[in-house]
């Protein structure tokens, strides 16, 4: 599959590989120029991909308090939006995501591009005649991610002067035909911003005019990596529950009446405590990548996503470990074991070194 601005990555010289089914660009010649374009100043990504879903009807709002770990009441004002998790019954992740309230009634999720297919035929056997609800998934919308230091001032140039100043980070607006939501997957401010496909082009056209760099997925993941954000299908899964994932702040136990898809398993696991956790790792040796095993004082774990940091000029990484490990550790690259330490992530903030 291609997104409407397949032909603009080819035309500014992408190398395009397949992503979850999807032709995306990788990078336009310089993956670590793209990811300075974000930290430094204002990049835009393609993330048509992703599948936005929309939720209307009287039960919209009892049916994502059933599949979300996080409660929809608090989005209490129109435009307000969440970041969180879809449980199966074992408290595995089967996918996270960014939901918004449209308005009373209406909900606007939106599902990674690997696992929405498989997202919504769950969905869809949980709501089945239960739930006065319509799910309807919104191909028709695409979806511009702006990110950097300058992205609200580029983006209010491209779409004729906006302003963005008294949106909130977690918020909503409409300008025009453009859903704008005030969310990111960089570490670093900025919007994305969903509209058809005879919009997307003309608005990817005037962001390159003020200034805005194309960034492919390789440095959307790098960028990501540095903040210590967590990868569907690397570094959480449907066999990994938020409470290993670094992400049980995003579980509500309260009311402790919603009854929430997978709440009885967390609720045992919180009881016995989770014997895993989610940590940052830095290491100067070499260059860590998701599969790599880490020795601690305390047992083994494994790398879950791995990188070079372009802003650090040394390797990160998330991995799964033992939740009493500390300090030290070892990770066996290319057959040598490399000494590294344990960190809590970001490992970058808002393009600052966070750890000494």
């Amino acid at each position: 599959m291609k997104t409407p601005l397949h032909n603009n990555h080819v035309e500014l010289g992408a190398k395009m590989v397949d992503f979850a089914g999807w032709q995306m660009p990788l990078h336009y010649g310089s993956q670590i120029e793209e990811h300075h374009s974000v930290r430094k100043a204002a990049g835009m990504f393609d993330v048509s991909h992703m599948l936005p879903v929309d939720f209307v009807g009287a039960d919209s709002k009892q049916l994502l308090q059933l599949l979300l770990a996080s409660d929809v009441e608090k989005l209490n004002e129109d435009g307000r939006a969440a970041y969180t998790v879809m449980l199966n019954e074992q408290g595995g992740i089967l996918d996270d995501l960014i939901v918004y309230r449209l308005d009373v009634g209406s909900y606007r999720a939106i599902f990674n591009a690997g696992s929405a297919e498989a997202d919504l035929k769950w969905i869809e056997s949980k709501a089945s005649s239960k739930f006065d609800a319509s799910i309807t998934p919104r191909h028709d919308l695409n979806i511009l991610a702006v990110q950097g230091p300058d992205a609200l001032d580029k983006a209010a140039l491209a779409l004729e002067h906006a302003n963005f100043d008294a949106l909130k980070p977690f918020r909503s607006t409409q300008v025009n035909e453009f859903f704008v939501g005030r969310t990111g997957y960089t570490g670093e401010d900025g919007i994305e911003i969903l509209c058809g496909s005879d919009q997307i082009e003309s608005l990817w056209q005037e962001l390159l005019k003020v200034g805005v760099h194309p960034c492919g997925l390789g440095a959307r993941d790098t960028l990501r990596l540095e903040a210590g954000l967590n990868l569907n299908g690397n570094d959480m899964s449907p066999t990994i529950s938020p409470l290993e994932s670094s992400l049980s702040w995003v579980v509500d136990w309260e009311p402790e009446d919603r009854k929430f898809i997978g709440r009885d398993s967390l609720n045992t696991e919180r009881t016995t405590g989770p014997k895993r956790k989610l940590t940052g790792i830095v290491l100067t040796g070499g260059i860590m990548r998701a599969g790599q095993e880490v020795t601690t004082d305390v047992g083994t774990g494994v790398v879950t996503s791995g990188s070079y940091s372009p802003t650090l000029g040394y390797s990160v990484a998330l991995a799964r470990v033992p939740v009493t490990a500390t300090g030290k550790c070892r990770v066996k690259i290319r057959k040598r074991e490399q000494e590294g330490r344990l960190v809590r992530p970001p490992f970058v903030r808002k393009g600052e070194k966070v750890h000494k």
